[in-house]
């Protein structure tokens, strides 16, 4: 798995998923959201990790019984045990929330681990507690039944797809209140850089708006006297 820097880490912390979606989109990469996924809690952090992947598939009863579980090398028990400090847990569930990817004592164990955040497109148990956590978490709603109902978990850390997006080990997970997005490794720092950049226009683009100021010539900054006004306004905000 490739290992973000700190410096490309706190850029991708202070940048929203919107800017980075129209940085993807740029290079063509148009289904890199995670469709149908929202946060568990509404003052979540913003999640930033490496992605490493847990897969389920429909689950076939006579295999996926509860004594699994007594099986250390079970792929869901392992993978809350392997996901390394820093990363993100991406979970195939799917798009299938009849039946929970996790509950709270997973999802526990892995903030205790340091991971830096879990996502799965079905949903978790125990939701309120989790939410209570302080480690961001994404699912596409509540769901009471144990995973063994419906999904069997069968392999970890390989490609999957979560809400549509392709999910790669190591890919970069940015997640905040919008939903989360899917940064291929080798842009990280790229899309890292681009996208801090982005955002300080934006933040300049929004105090002129805010001001009355209209958005032709503005954004986009077709017009030469918004950048030299935007670099007025860095100096004078340290941006």
């Amino acid at each position: 798995m490739s290992k973000l820097s700190e410096a490309t880490r706190n850029k991708l912390k202070s940048v929203s998923t919107a800017t980075v979606a129209t940085a993807l989109f740029k290079r063509g990469l148009r289904i890199q959201m995670i469709q149908d996924v929202h946060p568990v809690g509404p003052d979540q952090p913003t999640m930033v990790g490496e992605a490493f992947t847990l897969r389920y598939m429909p689950a076939r009863e006579d295999l996926n019984t509860i004594e699994v579980f007594r099986d250390r090398s079970h792929p869901q028990r392992k993978a809350v045990e392997d996901c390394p400090p820093g990363a993100v847990l991406v979970m195939d569930s799917r798009k299938d929330a009849r039946a929970a990817s996790a509950g709270a004592i997973l999802v526990t164990r892995l903030m205790k681990r340091g991971v830096a955040g879990v996502v799965t497109d079905g949903g978790f148990r125990d939701s309120a507690e989790i939410a209570k956590l302080g480690i961001p978490a994404y699912h596409h709603r509540p769901s009471a039944p144990t995973n063994l109902t419906l999904h069997q978990a069968i392999e970890i850390n390989v490609p999957i797809g979560c809400g549509d997006a392709p999910v790669f080990p190591g890919d970069v997970i940015l997640g905040d209140a919008d939903g989360v997005i899917v940064i291929p490794a080798h842009l990280a720092d790229e899309i890292a850089n681009e996208t801090f950049e982005m955002t300080a226009f934006e933040d300049f683009v929004t105090e002129e708006v805010s001001r009355g100021r209209g958005i032709f010539g503005l954004y986009p900054a077709t017009d030469p006297q918004t950048l030299t006004d935007f670099a007025e306004w860095r100096k004078k905000n340290g941006r």
